[in-house]
C-alpha cells in the first residue's frame, strides 16, 4: 500500500511549531523548505519575519510523510490546534511508493550516543560495541527518535540526572523514548503519560521490546504522586497550560526538565512555572532550549 505525502504552506514563524505538532501526531517525517524557492530556507530557521525579511522567506513549505492508514484531515487539524494556529492550513495529498520511502526514511537515522551512558539505536542497525545500555526504537511510529534536538536535550538531561532508584515521570511520552531511557539508566519507577492513544500503544510496545517496565496511561488515569524527576517534551503553549499540574507532580526538591521550547519562547515558560520552580536554560540545540530547575 502506498504511503501518503502531504504538502502545506505556513508562515515562517509557525513552521517549526507546526512541524513538531505534526510529528507528535505520529507522522513519519517532516521537511521544511522555502515555499517560493522550493529549496531549504537559508535564513535562520527560527527568526521572526520582519520588514527586512525577503518575501520569499516568509512562507515555508512542509513536506510530510504519513502512513497509509492515517487521516490527513484529522492530522492537520490536530496539529494546527497544538501549534496554536487559528485556522488549519490548506494542504495537498499525494502518494509515494512504499519501498522508496522505507529506504529514504531509514537512511535518516543512525545510532546516537547520549553522554556516553546510553545508545539510541534504530531496530535495523547493528548495535554498537559498548557496555552502555541500548534503547531500540523504530522512528515514525510516534514522536521521539533521539535525533530531534528537543528529544536529544532531554536525553542528555536524563543521562546527567539519573543515578539509580529515582521515580520518573515522562509527561507527553510520544514513542516512550524518554521513559525507556530513564529505565535503562536505572530509574526504579517510571510513569509514561500521553493524550494520544496511539502514543500510549507505541510506548507500551517499545517498552516490551526493550524489556523495561513502565506505568503507561492517559493523563486522567495518572495517580498523583511525588516524582523525583519529571520531564516533558511537548510545545511551549501546552507546557504553559500544564504548569500547575506538572508542578504538583514533582516532589519538593525534585528536578524538572522541559523541552519543545524555542529560545524566543523560554521567558514565557519560565514565568508560568515561577510559583514552583526557578527554571533556567541549561542546554541549547539548533534554536531550541532545555529549561530545568528544582522544585521549591
Amino acid at each position: 500500500m502506498a504511503w501518503q505525502s502531504l504538502t502545506l504552506d505556513v508562515d515562517a514563524a509557525e513552521a517549526e511549531a507546526m512541524s513538531d505538532a505534526l510529528l507528535e501526531q505520529g507522522v513519519v517525517s517532516v521537511c521544511i523548505e522555502d515555499a517560493d524557492a522550493g529549496t531549504e530556507a537559508e535564513v535562520p530557521r527560527y527568526a521572526e519575519p520582519t520588514w527586512e525579511t525577503p518575501v520569499s522567506w516568509r512562507r515555508h513549505r512542509l513536506s510530510v510523510l504519513l502512513a497509509p492508514a492515517m487521516e490527513p484531515e484529522t492530522v492537520v487539524e490536530r496539529a494546527a490546534l497544538a501549534a496554536g494556529l487559528a485556522i488549519p492550513p490548506a494542504y495537498h495529498v499525494g502518494s509515494i511508493a512504499d519501498d522508496d520511502w522505507v529506504r529514504r526514511t531509514q537512511s535518516q537515522f543512525a545510532p546516537v550516543s547520549i553522554e556516553g551512558r546510553l545508545w539510541i539505536v534504530p531496530s535495523w542497525h547493528m548495535p554498537p560495541v559498548s557496555r552502555a545500555p541500548l534503547v531500540r526504537l523504530d522512528p515514525g511510529m510516534a514522536f521521539g527518535t533521539g535525533t530531534h534536538p528537543t528529544t536529544r536535550l532531554v536525553l542528555q538531561f536524563l543521562a546527567r540526572e539519573i543515578r539509580g532508584g529515582e521515580q520518573v515521570l515522562d509527561y507527553g511520552c510520544g514513542s516512550g523514548i524518554l521513559a525507556i531511557a530513564a529505565a535503562k539508566l536505572g530509574a526504579a519507577r517510571i510513569g509514561a503519560v500521553d493524550i494520544d492513544p496511539q502514543a500510549l500503544q507505541v510506548t507500551a510496545e517499545n517498552a516490551r521490546a526493550n524489556e523495561v517496565d513502565l506505568e503507561v496511561c492517559a493523563p486522567d488515569a495518572l495517580a498523583h504522586g511525588d516524582y523525583d524527576v519529571v520531564v516533558a517534551n511537548i510545545l511551549s503553549n501546552p507546557l504553559i497550560l500544564l504548569a500547575p499540574l506538572i508542578c504538583s507532580l514533582t516532589r519538593a526538591g525534585g528536578r524538572l526538565a522541559l523541552s519543545g521550547i524555542l529560545e524566543t519562547q523560554a521567558s514565557d515558560v519560565i514565568a508560568a512555572y515561577a510559583p514552583g520552580f526557578a527554571l533556567s536554560a541549561s542546554g541549547h540545540d539548533d534554536g531550541w532550549v532545555l529549561l530545568e530547575g528544582k522544585r521549591r
